[in-house]
């Protein structure tokens, strides 16, 4: 049997992380490859669909991604700030906006001290197919994204997701010799975390978001 409550814990405590990454610890390339060898093991709609991880630990790779995770954010954060401005200090949406303004814009101006950067990508592109295949595609490495990062965060590592960069995923690819029939997918920075454990987040209850039979259908 799995121990419900560990598995339970580890699942409503694994946080995007920013502040509590730990820059200065180096992470051993052992255990990156035990988590990747973990991930692997999340469902694939085909073993056709080939799934990579690029591994960034030299510090000039991850410079380079992190100028052009900058070139995308910065102006991103910009329309954030002025959406907040239009609601007004005081409406919860800017509250919640500023909030993750100030954890976003940490992320971006500490990116290359990450000490290790993960890009998790599969081979085939699907921007100009139906929406089938591209939940195709997708549903076939993001389910391994969620499992490295619960993978680090069951060994003391945190992480955080972010798919800013793709604004400029040609870019990226040619800084990191990824072919044009690559598709990537989120990148993952990695450190071990500061502090001891994390705590569940406020989220809507599910019953909100939870539709029995047909859209708006509540259980009886």
């Amino acid at each position: 049997m799995i121990d419900l409550a560990a598995a339970d814990h580890l699942l409503t405590t694994t946080r995007g992380v920013r502040r509590r990454l730990d820059f200065q610890r180096p992470v051993e390339p052992e255990v990156l490859e035990e988590c990747i060898e973990i991930a692997l093991q999340a469902p694939v709609g085909s073993l056709a669909q080939k799934r990579h991880f690029i591994v960034l630990t030299d510090l000039q790779k991850r410079k380079a991604v992190a100028e052009l995770y900058g070139k995308s954010c910065y102006p991103y954060l910009e329309s954030r700030a002025r959406l907040a401005q239009e609601y007004g200090e005081q409406d919860p949406r800017s509250v919640l906006i500023t909030r993750n303004l100030q954890l976003a814009r940490f992320q971006a101006e500490t990116l290359h001290e990450v000490p290790v950067l993960v890009i998790l990508a599969i081979e085939g592109r699907v921007e100009n197919e139906d929406v089938m295949a591209q939940a195709s595609l997708y549903g076939s490495i993001l389910p391994a994204a969620w499992s490295f990062m619960l993978a680090l965060r069951a060994r003391g590592l945190g992480s955080c997701w972010t798919t800013l960069h793709l604004e400029y995923e040609k870019e990226t690819a040619r800084v990191l010799g990824i072919p044009d029939d690559v598709t990537q997918a989120v990148l993952l920075t990695v450190a071990y975390f500061t502090g001891t454990d994390f705590k569940p987040a406020p989220r809507l209850p599910g019953r909100e978001q939870t539709h029995w039979n047909t859209w708006g259908g509540r259980r009886q």
